[in-house]
């Protein structure tokens, strides 16, 4: 049902962050539930598993309610839209698919903009000759009050603007200064086939402002690779001395979860003061309070959005991505492409995201599926 083989009594932990995922989709669809809850059900799935569960959704007849940052996915089997409003906190039901809501808020947000305009207009109009009758005395004045008046009842006859999330700011994360030179070399790696690793031969290097994509099938070993490479524990890949790795992790493992945002910011970048660090965090939408708060009480997209501020202070020469769409709001991506493809090091990136990955200039693939 979900195309996942393993033996019987392999443990849970030992699957692949993909694997998991079809796991978690099977254990909840062989119970044939009336409602089947599915919360960001494409994360970590690869092309083909993404493929097999939409086309499951669209045959499945009962009902399902499923939380995704994937618009695509989401339009190809949904017929309406639940939109949690986090201004009027509200819950608003809309028939069609998601682009289908985006057109009818706009509209609305015009049709809301246009009538306070008109609103506007008229109560400076009335206001305009409260004060002409209010100077001219005697029973004037008693107009110039009943106009005032009925100026305020249409100020609160005014709507209220529908607002939109925030997306965050445009940001740039820095490349290391002094490196130069070959910074990745990748002579052999290792993949996952039938429980057992199996060495392939390979020809990558990577120098500054060169980025590899690395793509496979889920359980084959992209995060394994990663994070041996991460470690310094790759056979057959060297990173150059002196290179200062990012690596964005997509269980956010590289994060201390009892750490608050403030140290975990701080502890990276110890020569900025409080008021520096509290301005790059706002610019990921921690703001406030929420600085103060442990990383692991934040939501799965606010951990990422941390992650990538702390690669922002790290100054990277090498930059390692493992799924840094995962649990983002869809608004973000553009803005976090956009950095990316403006990063000057070297890059590996994993991503199930075509579009996304469309954004970045990608200068070699390494699939590790051949």
């Amino acid at each position: 049902m979900v195309n996942l083989a393993a033996d019987h009594d392999r443990l849970i932990k030992s699957f692949s962050g993909g694997q998991q995922a079809r796991l978690l989709l099977a254990s909840a669809i062989i119970q044939n539930p009336d409602l089947l809850l599915l919360d960001e059900p494409t994360n970590n799935l690869d092309k083909e598993g993404i493929s097999h569960l939409t086309q499951f959704l669209i045959n499945y007849q009962k009902t399902c309610i499923v939380i995704s940052h994937d618009a695509d996915f989401l339009n190809a089997f949904t017929h309406g839209v639940l939109y949690l409003d986090v201004f009027t906190r509200k819950v608003e039901q809309y028939t069609g698919n998601y682009f289908d809501l985006l057109v009818e808020i706009a509209a609305r947000i015009e049709r809301e903009n246009m009538k306070n305009a008109q609103l506007a207009k008229i109560i400076q109009e009335k206001k305009d000759k409260a004060n002409y009758f209010a100077h001219k005395g005697g029973h004037l004045r008693f107009v110039a009050k009943q106009m005032r008046e009925k100026a305020e009842k249409m100020e609160e006859a005014k709507v209220d603007v529908r607002k939109e999330d925030k997306t965050i700011r445009p940001f740039t994360i820095p490349c290391q200064q002094g490196i130069g030179g070959e910074i990745l070399n990748i002579t052999s790696f290792s993949v996952i086939e039938k429980q057992k690793f199996v060495k392939k031969e390979a020809k990558i290097s990577l120098r500054k402002k060169e980025r590899l994509l690395l793509v496979g099938p889920n359980g084959i070993g992209k995060t394994t690779l990663l994070e041996s490479l991460t470690s310094g524990k790759a056979k057959g890949a060297k990173i150059a001395p002196n290179v200062k790795v990012g690596y964005y992790r997509q269980d956010f493992s590289t994060l201390n979860f009892d750490d608050t945002v403030y140290q975990s910011l701080s502890l990276v970048a110890e020569d900025l003061s409080e008021k520096s660090i509290r301005s790059l965090a706002a610019g990921f939408l921690i703001t406030g309070d929420l600085i103060y708060s442990k990383i692991g009480s934040l939501s799965e997209g606010q951990k990422g959005l941390v992650s990538f501020a702390r690669l922002v202070l790290q100054k990277p020469g090498l930059l390692i991505l493992d799924e840094p769409t995962n649990h983002i709001n869809f608004r973000h991506l553009p803005v976090i492409a956009n950095a990316l493809n403006k990063y000057e090091g070297a890059m590996i990136l994993v991503s199930h995201m075509p579009e996304f990955v469309g954004q970045i200039r990608i200068d070699e693939i390494l699939d590790l599926g051949k």
